[in-house]
């Protein structure tokens, strides 16, 4: 679901730019399994992340797919953005994963905006408060799942691997202060995350209606209700292009 946003993406940017190769960014991109599919594209990618293990297997990874004049690795964390990265050089920044790890979510969204060139744009993924709640709840995780209701980070437990989680209001807030558009709100894995993988192992013919379900389901127009209760959140926001 998130590739068909990103394939659209690519193809605006290259239309309106009028350049067939765009400049990337994957923000915490770690092996590259958004990097190497974008190059594959023929786009140049710069993957940042704080791991150099991650890094190390990136760079392996795009020599063993002839893509290593295409990808570039850069060590640095998403506040730092700018030191690895200029500002407003990137057509597109991808960041996924990312805005519930770092210290202070509200200056890597500033970073990722800075990257960015006139009419670029960020796609940025991250997992939903209301999407754990349900997840929690059916699985008879109930005290979890109603900690995760009143905790400000989302948190189930003290031991939930995620420092925090996010709802809809709270990440547009973070580019509220900005002239940005936001283009796209959609809930990635409303579905899948639920349901036992027996339903659909070894079934190429229910793998593929499910698919369908999650992509009808994620229509924000249509369906905002289900949208919120999908496990992450996806938004793809715009910064105005020269005038």
């Amino acid at each position: 679901v998130v590739w068909d946003v990103i394939d659209v993406l690519l193809a605006e940017l290259s239309e309106n730019s009028g350049h067939a190769v765009l400049d990337v960014v994957d923000l915490g991109g770690g092996t590259g399994g958004f990097a190497v599919p974008v190059a594959e594209q023929g786009h140049r990618v710069t993957v940042v992340d704080t791991s150099p293990d991650a890094l190390a297997a990136l760079q392996r990874r795009a020599a063993e797919s002839d893509l290593a004049g295409l990808v570039r690795a850069g060590q640095g964390d998403a506040a730092a953005l700018g030191d690895v990265v200029a500002p407003a050089s990137v057509d597109l920044v991808l960041c996924h994963g990312v805005l519930e790890y770092v210290d202070d979510p509200f200056s890597a969204a500033r970073a990722v905006l800075a990257a960015l060139r006139p009419g670029g744009m960020a796609s940025i993924l991250v997992a939903q408060r209301l999407g754990a709640v349900l997840a929690r709840a059916l699985s008879g995780r109930f005290t979890e799942a109603q900690r995760i209701l009143g905790d400000p980070d989302a948190r189930g437990s003290e031991n939930d691997p995620l420092p925090r989680r996010f709802d809809e209001t709270t990440l547009r807030s973070f580019f509220e202060a900005e002239k940005v558009h936001v283009r796209s709100v959609q809930g990635v894995r409303l579905f899948a995350d639920l349901l036992p993988g027996a339903l659909v192992d070894g079934d190429p013919a229910a793998a593929q209606a499910l698919m369908e379900l999650e992509r009808t389901a994620c229509d924000y127009a249509k369906h905002p209700e289900l949208t919120h209760l999908a496990s992450q959140l996806h938004l793809v926001v715009q910064i105005p292009g020269n005038t």
